[in-house]
């Protein structure tokens, strides 16, 4: 039998935990799911999945975003603004710097646009020199999100494939443009310079490679377990979210949509090449991945047929104006830069400076459809979708 202490402490344990429930006095509702309170959390000034300096605020319920803010401007630069107050030719230093990763297809609208504007004609051997190394550029850019994306995700070896065709691509681009990122290669009615001697068998050559490590990549990257398990059914952005934010590029096509100007309304000689526009069927992180591998495949398809089809000829327009002024009007022109779409829309009044330039970055529509991606959401996947995106936080900022 229970000596009367041993039932005096039970009573009393089972007052103090029937105390303890009601919150110390404060009536507690024990059944129904767990109440739990909204914390904010800020990812970034700077973070490796970003490719530069973006802050990204959370509002989270446990593991669940339940809202995100982008904040963008950290690496502002003002480049509209300058380009205002300097020559065209000038202005080609501030146009293939705002996105780093895309510097040749920055600079080539911007001269597109005051050769229109101008009406200015291009020699048939510049076009297709300029149409090449555009798609030389294009690949530097995919392998650049295809290798740090795996990083971002724990995988460290895709990195070091990705650089290695990045190292050859680079110096080839160097042979004919004197730089390795920032080429300045364009001109106004062509190009700086004629393709150097052995230029096209060192380019045949890096093709060669690069097609070879391609289907390495996809077999050590796209048909990873893993990979596939951080990224399928992950992210998912529907067509008409992304046709409503403006998006472009490889986060429009993996949404299942085939916009793309150099199909829509072809410049340079896009419309004498052959190349498919790679879409996706989900719009998950696994989608947008895929469509960037597919779209490397497309840009060696054009590299090769401009390879062939290249004709002799000037390389830079013989009669050109000694000082280049955007004459009175206005213009747009939009290209397909490797991340999406790239607008300028120029306003000129006959002056030596551009009257006025907006530039349509890629990145700035692309980030601005974090809000709609990420709610819903676990923080785990929050890297896996942010890298997804493929963005350049210099192209946000401009």
């Amino acid at each position: 039998m229970d000596s009367v202490e041993t039932r005096q402490r039970a009573a009393y344990t089972a007052a103090s935990d029937a105390w303890m429930l009601r919150g110390g006095g404060i009536d507690i509702v024990t059944e129904g799911p767990l109440r739990t309170e909204e914390m904010i959390l800020n990812i970034g000034p700077q973070h490796p999945s970003t490719h530069g300096v973006l802050r990204v605020v959370l509002e989270l319920d446990g593991e669940q975003i339940i809202r995100a803010e982008p904040v963008i401007g950290y690496m502002h630069r003002a480049a509209e603004k300058l380009a205002e107050y300097r020559d065209p030719r000038q202005v080609l230093v501030l146009m293939n710097r705002h996105d780093w990763l895309s510097a040749f297809n920055n600079e080539l609208g911007w001269v597109i646009a005051i050769e229109r504007m101008m009406g200015i004609e291009v020699p048939e051997r510049a076009q297709w020199i300029r149409t090449m190394m555009a798609e030389w550029n294009r690949l530097l850019n995919h392998l650049m999100f295809t290798g740090s994306y795996p990083l971002e995700l724990g995988a460290m070896t895709p990195m070091f494939y990705a650089f290695r065709e990045r190292e050859m691509i680079q110096d080839l681009m160097e042979t004919a443009t004197g730089a390795r990122m920032h080429h300045s290669y364009v001109r106004v009615g062509g190009l700086k310079d004629d393709l150097p001697r052995g230029f096209l068998k060192q380019a045949a050559d890096v093709l060669v490679w690069v097609r070879r490590k391609l289907h390495d990549f996809e077999s050590l990257v796209m048909g990873n377990e893993i990979i596939a398990l951080r990224t399928k059914g992950i992210g998912i952005l529907p067509p008409h979210v992304a046709n409503a934010y403006g998006c472009s590029g490889p986060v429009l096509q993996a949404s299942g949509v085939a916009m793309d100007p150099r199909k829509d309304e072809p410049y340079e000689k896009y419309r004498e090449v052959e190349f498919a526009v790679p879409v996706g069927q989900n719009g998950d992180c696994y989608d947008r991945l895929w469509v960037l591998v597919q779209r490397m495949w497309e840009s060696c398809k054009i590299v090769e047929q401009c390879m062939d089809r290249l004709p002799p000829g000037q390389y830079i327009a013989p009669k050109l104006p000694k000082k280049i002024r955007p004459p009175e009007g206005e213009i747009y022109v939009r290209t397909e830069n490797p991340l999406g779409l790239m607008g300028y829309y120029v306003v000129g009044d006959d002056g030596d400076y551009p009257y006025r330039l907006k530039m349509r970055t890629a990145s700035f529509s692309n980030v601005a459809m974090i809000p709609a991606l990420l709610p819903g959401t676990l923080v785990p996947d929050l890297i896996a979708i942010l890298g997804s995106v493929f963005f350049v936080v210099g192209d946000v900022d401009r």
